[in-house]
């Protein structure tokens, strides 16, 4: 058996890290039985450059390096969907996998299961199923395309299993097999809680440092980047204000500032605002361990990703989720998890700020989120292959 796996974005490589390592395991034992090996090619699509992505993002995490990259840069959607079609149709006509796995939902996920497809080769999605019923997301329609043409779905949770069942997935195509970013938490849990977080914050600031460095359960921390919360002056000014007039009043913020997030800061005026409160520490955007850290460490999370979500569910911080909906409704309250949707308005964030700064940090983790997920996933291909 030949398996292409596809990565499109930097969590991407977080997300098929483990798959890769439970492939290996799996090649050790038929190995040692005289069985033919799996046979493994992975493809960076290079959807998404990132200068901070150096060597020690690699060498830190133990991520395979990619024996493919496509090159695709940025661009419109339309441009990176085609871009990636034209370069990974070469690519699957040159190695002919009997598989194509892809993780996700980035523009990479969805052009690669089409372009897979019309070659004839099978497709299993990671993270199949997950649905946040706001089609002007691009994730949620590349969501849905990939899941559609998926002959394996492998899910999180049972809400996406039974989202996939009422779009008319077969059962058995539908693998519930756990988180499998869970798996890279677990596997670097004991070396993030081992940092430092002033360590942390010297490497990381971007305008100098209080001279008292938070501590454990006594500060905020916030990540702002989707384009609904901060491409509008309306309703990003208030968000600063409320950031630092009333949380960072209370205790130390810290805000890992994404680049799209600071360039409409500055455009907006909102910068030397946010740069001049005391209490109010910015960083650059941090690597996995240390957000890790910070994540452990933090009273409360104020965020709108969805791979932080998943993360504060199984460490048990309060979490306000910034968006008006959420693909991962397991890690709600309502569905048993530690977050609640808060939008975009200064009236609602508030209210749950005040609500969830006091809560103590009780770990609520899902079903099959216990580090093994990887494992499954390689067990479902092995089979396949038995």
């Amino acid at each position: 058996m030949k398996i292409m796996s596809v990565v499109g974005a930097r969590p991407n490589f977080m997300k098929i890290a483990p798959f890769v390592r439970a492939l290996k395991r799996e090649n050790a034992v038929r190995k040692d039985r005289n069985r033919p090996q799996i046979e493994h090619v992975l493809v960076h699509t290079g959807q998404h450059y990132d200068e901070r992505m150096s060597a020690n993002f690699f060498e830190a995490l133990d991520i395979p390096r990619a024996e493919i990259d496509l090159g695709v840069g940025s661009g419109t959607h339309a441009e990176q969907v085609g871009r990636t079609m034209i370069a990974f149709e070469r690519v699957v006509q040159e190695h002919r996998p009997d598989w194509v796995v892809v993780v996700g939902d980035v523009n990479a996920t969805c052009a690669c299961s089409l372009t897979a497809k019309k070659e004839g080769v099978n497709v299993a999605h990671i993270e199949a199923g997950l649905r946040s019923r706001d089609m002007a997301m691009p994730e949620e329609i590349n969501r849905i395309v990939t899941d559609r043409l998926s002959d394996l779905l492998f899910t999180t949770e049972d809400i996406a299993c039974e989202n996939l069942r009422q779009e008319g997935a077969p059962e058995d195509r539908i693998k519930l097999v756990g988180n499998i970013m869970i798996d890279t938490l677990e596997a670097n849990r004991g070396r993030a809680a081992a940092l430092r977080i002033d360590d942390i914050l010297q490497e990381n600031t971007l305008d100098g440092l209080p001279r008292d460095a938070p501590v454990d359960n006594a500060f905020a921390l916030i990540t702002l980047h989707r384009p609904s919360n901060v491409d509008h002056p309306e309703i990003l000014g208030p968000m600063v204000d409320f950031l630092c007039h009333e949380v960072a009043e209370e205790m130390p913020l810290i805000w890992a500032i994404h680049p799209r997030t600071r360039k409409r800061l500055e455009s907006f005026g909102l910068w030397e605002r946010a740069a001049g409160t005391r209490g109010v520490i910015l960083l650059h955007p941090l690597g996995y361990l240390d957000m890790l850290r910070l994540n452990m460490g933090a009273r409360i999370l104020l965020t709108d990703s969805g791979g932080l979500q998943e993360e504060s569910c199984v460490l048990g911080t309060p979490c306000i989720t910034l968006r008006w909906n959420t693909e991962r409704p397991v890690t709600l309250m309502e569905y048993g998890g530690v977050s609640q949707l808060a939008g975009n308005k200064v009236t609602n964030i508030r209210r749950l700020y005040n609500e969830m700064k006091g809560r103590a940090k009780v770990p609520q983790v899902p079903s099959l989120w216990d580090g093994r997920t990887a494992e499954r996933i390689v067990s479902c291909f092995a089979q396949l292959d038995a």
